[in-house]
């Protein structure tokens, strides 16, 4: 994994009551950090897929979602 340094400002009360939530439940403030990070959608989702992967370049630039749906209502009308 990759991984980088971070410095964020957030007020200190919040940081204890953190810490101590994830001194509880046996974890640590990084992966209680990155637990919730990890819960925001990713921007492209199937990029990594490996079928996404093969299938890339398959159809030209020019199609667009409008002409994929008018190709459906073609086919099953």
């Amino acid at each position: 994994m990759n991984e980088a340094k971070l410095t964020i400002r957030i007020p200190r009360e919040l940081i204890e009551n953190a810490k101590h939530f994830a001194a509880e439940n046996n974890t640590t403030l990084t992966n209680l950090i990155e637990a919730y990070l990890r819960r925001i959608p990713a921007r492209h989702p199937l990029d990594n897929a490996p079928i996404v992967g093969r299938l890339t370049g398959t159809l030209s630039r020019d199609v667009s979602v409008d002409d994929y749906k008018n190709h459906l209502d073609e086919k099953y009308g």
